[in-house]
């Protein structure tokens, strides 16, 4: 059996890690699967376990567990119908309770990071200078006396070291006691290691003056690392803080009340109360409650938020509805066939919060590194000190101590990512990509396949005319007869055709005897002509024979047919489709540049799909797609082994966007979209999509790089530091020449991460 669990405390990939190995070490668990961003824990039991027993085993850990069949939707049965009745308030309320916890956390890491990082940067500037001044005499030395810097920055250093940096002194604390580590384990001993060893110098200068150390001390490096880590922190939680917000959207999507008929009466019920049988009443304008089939009226009803589509669908008698979708024109009574968690709109929300739960394969380099990294070091520098003890020389016993673990301090490595990721995610902002947290970014450079949604990502999302054919008369008089018919229509359909009249600067006429032909078209009278505009269903029975050449042609283009005739023949046939957006091919171009092949994803029909696939030069398209399968096409692509991508703009979209590797919203569609992707493209142009990938792997090298800087002075220093030189050369590192090439490689890591600000992407 499966229960799932909210899990506080967690903040890097070694945490999941942790929490994983010390669930699973526990009688009655099979398996523990840790999700990161979505914040919990799907654990598989054999029997029942408490949820006071697993805090038990990591509640000393940092780390705590609450039952989500408490606070969250997530871990009850599909069955049950969580989002409709069943206390759908408490489930209002305990999400904004959880919102305003993390809000109130959000709020703390904020305070703290404006106060640790105005001063980190002041410090950053003048670590810097010092170092270009010494080093290169590249600058003219510091206006200030080493003695005076030292005393402010032991003052400053103090309130961060043990008060922004508790959470790694913390890890440090565990680490000893519990033998696990993770990044706060690794910041914390560095910045440790670096405040404790200037603090003796500082305060005890005949120490400083037997040992013969350095004057210039290491407070500066406390400061700047727990600043860089501290902003780090706070941006991701900020990112994060939005996870579940696609859920709440969806179910404001869901109507709250059904106009049912009991007893012969129109009664108001909520939509808990429905029951499989209830004969609805839905009139023009509002939301269809659940899912049914028609049994009074016909309509055109507004499905674009389930299929994407802007063109809306004529039902009649026999034809099915789907709940949350809204009824644009004809009142109408349905009997419900499905209601709770059986609808569509339930399935594609319960099928979001199953692909947010899902655990993503995601490993760290430098959480792996740290695993192993500080213990060796922290071995290697007490053998290195008891070796020179032994050997009778406690002095470079305790410089070789100090030496290593200065050298080997991880700030580099600590700096390696979130500098890099800050930069990066900077950089994208300024393109027009927002990115929701480090992991899609990274994710993202590994793509080789992505899915496009059709409607509102490669086309405009709006009906236009795109054809006409005239059979008698003069293209302009039609145009101005059929628009001025179209004119008294609600329909989207008959607004795309009077709004391309009026790019025409084409004048409407007046319009006597209208009519509106429910499913069929329209009719009036202009003049002493009696003019007819719809489908084939009306010119059928007008007596009159559509082309079906012509209709094929349409057709095969994506173009839906209005035929405008008069009582003895069709006099012109126009085609409303919705338009690629401009830069759908060169975005398909650079796509393919990158090594990345594009699929098309639509519940279109297949051959307007495939004409679509054939202009911009798409590889392969997905056609007639229901909304609830769309994630399927997205599962098998990946199952073919491909990293896939997928980019939409519609509430249809959010279950595959959920389930991709990187899901990716075009920022003029539904927020439901926007809140399930990790990546927004603003303004809906597909052409930072390319740009998005370039980003993400130049991102990538970057932070790659960098931890060989992280790594390259440690390889080197820490054997010179350990006095393997000393023997033969007489050669020992100080601390001082040791924190200064630990500085440098900090250095080296930001100054190689700001590169990203200028690159050309």
């Amino acid at each position: 059996m499966k229960h799932i669990y909210d899990v506080k405390g967690m903040h890097c990939a070694s945490c999941a890690s942790i929490i994983k190995r010390k669930l699973e070490k526990l009688p009655g668990i099979k398996q523990a699967d840790v999700n990161l961003p979505a914040e919990i824990a799907e654990v598989t039991m054999d029997t029942h376990v408490d949820t006071s027993a697993m805090n038990t085993a990591i509640s000393p850990l940092g780390y705590t567990i609450t039952d989500s069949t408490t606070t969250n939707p997530k871990s009850l049965p599909a069955q049950a119908g969580p989002h409709f009745g069943h206390d759908m308030g408490a489930v209002v309320t305990s999400d904004t309770a959880k919102k305003t916890e993390k809000l109130a956390e959000l709020g703390k890491l904020r305070q703290k990071t404006l106060f640790v990082m105005p001063i980190a940067l002041i410090i950053f500037v003048l670590m810097i200078w010092d170092l270009l001044a010494q080093q290169f005499n590249l600058l003219p030395e510091l206006p200030l006396s080493m003695m005076f810097f030292n005393r402010l920055s032991f003052v400053l250093a103090t309130p961060i070291m043990f008060w922004i940096g508790q959470p790694y002194l913390l890890g440090i604390l565990r680490f000893i006691k519990y033998r696990v580590a993770n990044m706060d384990s690794l910041v914390g001993i560095g910045t440790l290691v670096a405040y404790t060893y200037s603090s003796i110098m500082l305060l005890f200068p005949e120490i400083q003056t037997y040992l013969h150390a350095p004057e210039g001390l290491y407070f500066d490096v406390t400061i700047v690392v727990i600043g860089f880590i501290t902003l780090g922190k706070y941006l991701e939680a900020r990112s994060k803080l939005k996870t579940g917000e696609a859920i709440e959207k969806l179910l404001g999507l869901q109507a709250k009340t059904a106009l049912v008929l009991r007893a012969g009466h129109e009664v108001e019920i909520p939509v808990s109360e429905l029951k499989v049988g209830d004969i609805v009443i839905v009139k023009p304008g509002t939301k269809i409650p659940v899912d049914g089939k028609i049994t009074q009226g016909e309509t055109s009803v507004d499905e674009s938020m389930l299929t994407g589509e802007p063109l809306p669908v004529d039902k009649t008698v026999g034809d099915k509805v789907v709940g949350g979708t809204l009824n644009k024109q004809g009142s109408i009574q349905f009997r419900a066939t499905v209601v709770g968690a059986g609808t569509v709109l339930s399935q594609i929300i319960k099928m979001v919060e199953t692909a947010q739960g899902s655990k993503a394969p995601i490993e760290r380099l430098t959480d792996q590194i740290s695993a192993v990294f500080v213990p060796i070091v922290l071995v290697l520098a007490i053998v290195v000190f008891v070796v020179w003890t032994v050997l009778g020389n406690p002095l470079l016993g305790l410089l070789s101590l100090v030496g290593v673990l200065v050298i080997a301090c991880p700030c580099a490595l600590g700096l390696a990512t979130p500098t890099a990721i800050i930069v990066g995610v900077g950089k994208a902002a300024q393109l027009g990509i927002l990115v929701k947290n480090a992991e899609e970014l990274e994710h993202l450079r590994a793509v080789n396949y992505i899915v496009l949604d059709k409607t509102g990502t490669l086309t405009q999302g709006r009906p236009s005319v795109t054809h006409t054919r005239t059979i008698k008369g003069a293209k302009t008089d039609l145009i101005q007869i059929l628009s001025s018919l179209e004119s008294n229509s609600e329909h989207p359909l008959a607004q795309a055709i009077v709004t391309h009249a009026k790019d025409q600067n084409i004048k409407l006429l007046p319009v006597s005897k209208f009519a509106a032909i429910s499913g069929q078209g329209l009719e009036g009278t202009m003049g002493k002509t009696t003019y007819l505009a719809g489908n084939t269903k009306l010119m059928t029975k007008l007596g009159h024979t559509p082309d079906e050449e012509i209709l094929s042609e349409f057709g095969k283009e994506g173009a839906t047919p209005i035929m405008l005739a008069d009582k003895k023949q069709i006099l012109m046939y126009l085609g409303i489709s919705d338009t690629l957006k401009d830069e759908s091919k060169q975005a398909i171009k650079d796509l393919h540049k990158l090594g990345i092949k594009v699929a098309m994803l639509t519940g279109d029909h297949r051959l307007t799909a495939e004409h679509i696939a054939r202009e911009v030069g798409i590889d392969r398209v997905f056609a007639e797609v229901m909304p609830g399968d769309k994630a399927d096409q997205v599962k098998q692509l990946q199952a073919e082994g491909h990293r896939v991508a997928m980019v939409g703009d519609g509430v249809n979209d959010a279950p595959a966007l959920a389930t991709a590797d990187v899901g990716i919203a075009m920022g003029t569609g539904t927020d439901v979209a926007i809140e399930s992707a990790g990546l927004t493209l603003l303004g809906g142009n597909l052409a930072r999509l390319p740009q998005a990938i370039k980003l993400s792997r130049l991102t990538f090298r970057v932070i790659k790089q960098n931890l060989f800087w992280a790594f390259f002075y440690n390889l080197i220093g820490i054997p010179v530091a350990s006095g393997i030189l000393y023997p033969l050369y007489g050669i020992m590192l100080n601390p001082g020449i040791a924190g200064a090439a630990m500085a440098f490689s900090s250095v080296s890591v930001v100054t190689n991460s700001l590169r990203l600000k200028a690159a050309r992407i």
